[in-house]
């Protein structure tokens, strides 16, 4: 039942939330991919380099804060999973796990010497 403000009408917060329920019951998933989409190409028109470095320099700091050695461990086993058995470099330019690993180790550790 809708929450009524002393005017009898709806509040904003209650017809936001009733209005949410009738889309998600009316759409699928694709709609809300198609939304991201464009909302994706809206906000890289409008930010430069420097904001995505900041939101990505702000979720690894939060993700270093609530994850372990462990964590980084199996993202990093899953990565080299997924990247297959090649052990050099592609001649499409990806670097060799090695490489990856190596340089990876090495900026956790100045990482770890700066903090």
């Amino acid at each position: 039942m809708a929450n009524n403000n002393q005017n009898g009408k709806m509040s904003r917060e209650e017809a936001g939330r009733l209005g949410g329920e009738a889309t998600a019951k009316n759409h699928d998933k694709e709609f809300y991919q198609e939304i991201g989409e464009k909302g994706g190409e809206a906000t890289s028109k409008n930010h430069g380099k420097d904001f995505y470095q900041e939101i990505g320099e702000k979720g690894g700091e939060a993700t270093s804060k609530n994850h372990d050695k462990e964590f980084y461990q199996e993202i990093g086993r899953k990565g080299g999973e997924a990247r297959g058995n090649s052990d050099q470099s592609d001649s499409d330019g990806k670097m060799s796990r090695e490489e990856a690993g190596r340089k990876g180790g090495e900026t956790r550790a100045r990482q770890r010497k700066n903090n």
